[in-house]
């Protein structure tokens, strides 16, 4: 079921256009990547997607439980902003109020009732293990745990979804993991999560579909297969044993649609026009010949070699 519908959403100032014919689905249950350069207007997407900034055209449009159809969030934003959690690049928190503090304050922004804060608070502290810093000040925590912070204060209210703007920036790689295990785990329990983030290793990883922006537009979006298939990788490798099966293999190979063969000893590197009719029809060859395989990998390109793709088109 969607969550939030993007339609054809541009936004812009004066004369400069940040987005342009904006169009995304994210759905119930998404751990919903966004990536782009710096400057291609992820930071502004995630705003509105939060009903913090209107489109300048275009309609963000969210399902609605209660009429059962689509509804837009920026006209029903005082209804739908209390199933909405916001974590900013930069801390968002009271740096003199403790923990507690924090998220007492910002559970209560919703007119949640006090009981129900009260226990939306202990569950979190311990869900984001800040229970033991319930009463420290959040200036005296290390960098880390205020970012733990600020996503805990987005969670007080119990949101639907949760849209951070680049969560793992400027933490060590312990960190980052850290944070994204937070993540994964909200995300298991049911809330939507949709992050941007220039870490592609973590995006690749973590996320279950990804939007690319680039120029202000979405230039992909999907899961990493569907990212993946224009630009699938038409390398792969094959280790065989030295010495007459592999002169042999290479003079069947040859016969295949392929074009070039780098043979580098015990590997043999193949780069085919089509890597499943070639892969189907190696395999019937080794078969048939009764040639001795030692290893077959088929590369998958990971995802920064794509987006270096996309921005090189």
């Amino acid at each position: 079921m969607e969550v939030i519908n993007v339609k054809g959403v541009s936004k812009g100032y004066k004369n400069h256009s940040i987005l342009s014919d904006v169009n995304l689905l994210i759905e119930e249950g998404d751990f919903f990547g966004v990536i782009g350069t710096s400057g291609s207007g992820k930071t502004t997407l995630l705003n509105i997607l939060a009903g913090f900034i209107e489109p300048t055209s275009g309609k963000v449009m969210y399902w609605s439980k209660v009429s059962n159809k689509e509804e837009s969030l920026h006209k029903n934003l005082h209804k739908i902003k209390k199933f909405i959690g916001f974590t900013p690049q930069h801390t968002s928190f009271y740096h003199k109020l403790t923990v507690s503090e924090n998220l007492l304050h910002f559970a209560q922004l919703y007119n949640l009732p006090v009981n129900h804060v009260k226990t939306n608070i202990t569950n979190i502290l311990k869900f984001t293990n800040l229970f033991d810093h319930k009463d420290t000040i959040a200036d005296n925590l290390s960098g880390g745990q205020q970012k733990i912070l600020d996503i805990a204060c987005s969670l007080a209210h119990r949101p639907k979804i949760i849209i951070l703007d680049e969560p793992t920036a400027n933490l060590d790689h312990v960190l980052q993991r850290s944070v994204l295990r937070l993540l994964k785990e909200v995300n298991a329990q049911g809330i939507t999560v949709v992050m941007a983030s220039h870490d592609l290793n973590c995006i690749e990883e973590y996320c279950s579909k990804v939007a690319v922006i680039h120029n202000g537009k979405v230039h992909s979006q999907g899961n990493l297969e569907e990212i993946r298939k224009p630009y699938l990788t038409k390398d792969f490798t094959i280790q065989v044993h030295a010495g007459e099966h592999k002169a042999k293999l290479i003079e069947k190979i040859k016969t295949l649609p392929i074009n070039k063969i780098v043979d580098h000893g015990s590997i043999l590197e193949i780069h085919p026009r089509d890597v499943q009719s070639t892969m189907s029809q190696l395999m019937q060859i080794i078969k048939d010949d009764g040639l001795r395989m030692h290893h077959l990998n088929v590369r998958k390109q990971p995802l920064h070699d794509i987006f270096d793709h996309i921005l090189s088109d």
